[in-house]
């Protein structure tokens, strides 16, 4: 595909669209990286598009690259459409097949799909959007990365929130803490739209009442909730961070791993205190047992026997160590993420704390 034949040197006459303060604000910051967490509909992809569309028409020459970078080249589509119709017909090509929209100043948007990094190594890029950026995969951002070194192009890195787990979460966060050199970083929640006129109050006291908590504070106020990896819950974990106590460990709790991974155990007093704390990487098995043997002493033990931990738990106890497996299911972990809700005797009776104590008189013999 050839750039739009034309007589005489064309120029870009362009009239910014209406956008609200803290979307303005977030969007055309002077910083080269811009973490944006927004609430859904709130205007962030029609600020993105008129973001991308200046770098391009007011920077733009022959050759030089614009992306847009979705999670899935459907999604991609969806922002390449509102392009098309967002600039006037004059003022570029368009390939369907590519999904590329060419200006007359000769730069090329083009919109394109995460799912596949290893196609977006390559080209220099003068500028990006990476859209939905927290359902992205992480080596795709590491790919766009590349490609906006030789050009030392500007990003905006926008979406919802989803989990805490990803790595635009953890750039977010960095970029915030103003840890990030030349980024910036901006909330857009759903109070920001409805003060803007783009969706009525009673919309989002409407979504609150059908959908989860958590789902609704992340995709509406941009709030981050626990994983569900995690049973407990962030706020139950920070709740029992204390100094370590100094009586003796009574029962040890392990997780098992060696190479992408550490092996942990936590070890546990009388009263339930965090008593001693021990983790290592990198060590054959055979060296683990040992270490977990020396370090619970004749303290009782569980290990977590989901996956491959069934075979370490079962190389401890050979070793002479005195610890039962634990098998960590989506029933097992929704039991114990409620046992807060109960009573100290409910506790008891749900077995959710089981003192070493209790659990050798339980054994056969």
């Amino acid at each position: 595909m050839t750039a739009p034949t034309i007589d005489r040197p064309r120029t870009i006459s362009y009239e910014r669209p209406w956008l609200y303060p803290e979307q303005l604000r977030a969007l055309f910051a002077p910083q080269r990286w811009a973490f944006i967490e927004a609430s859904t509909k709130s205007g962030k992809t029609v600020g993105c598009i008129a973001w991308l569309f200046e770098q391009a028409a007011l920077l733009g020459k022959p050759g030089r690259n614009y992306w847009w970078v979705a999670p899935t080249l459907p999604v991609a589509k969806i922002a390449y459409r509102r392009m098309k119709r967002a600039i006037p017909r004059q003022l570029y090509v368009s390939n369907d097949t590519d999904c590329t929209l060419t200006l007359v100043n000769g730069a090329m948007l083009w919109f394109k799909g995460a799912d596949r990094p290893d196609f977006l190594y390559g080209e220099d890029v003068y500028a990006c959007v990476v859209d939905e950026a927290s359902r992205c995969k992480h080596d795709a951002w590491t790919a766009v990365r590349t490609t906006l070194t030789a050009t030392q192009g500007p990003a905006r890195i926008v979406g919802n929130v989803k989990g805490r787990h990803n790595w635009a979460y953890d750039l977010a966060r960095r970029a915030e803490a103003g840890t990030m050199t030349d980024a910036a970083y901006f909330r857009l929640t759903a109070d920001d739209a409805v003060r803007a006129g783009i969706f009525p109050p009673e919309e989002v006291a409407s979504a609150k009442e059908q959908m989860p908590e958590d789902a609704w504070r992340e995709l509406y106020y941009a709030e981050a909730s626990d994983d569900g990896s995690n049973p407990f819950g962030l706020a139950a974990i920070t709740a029992c961070v204390k100094p370590l106590s100094s009586l003796t460990p009574e029962a040890f709790g392990w997780d098992f791993a060696r190479a992408q991974d550490f092996t942990v155990g936590i070890g546990l007093d009388r009263l339930y205190q965090t008593a001693r704390w021990d983790r290592w990487q990198g060590i054959p098995w055979g060296e683990t047992y040992a270490r977990v043997k020396t370090v619970s002493g004749t303290a009782y033990g569980w290990g977590d026997s989901t996956g491959i931990g069934d075979a370490v738990v079962e190389g401890c106890q050979k070793l002479g160590v005195t610890m039962n497996g634990y098998h960590f299911s989506l029933q097992s972990k929704q039991q114990h993420r409620h046992c807060d809700d109960r009573s100290p005797k409910d506790h008891d009776q749900a077995r959710c704390v089981v003192r070493p104590d209790e659990q050798r008189q339980a054994e056969p013999g």
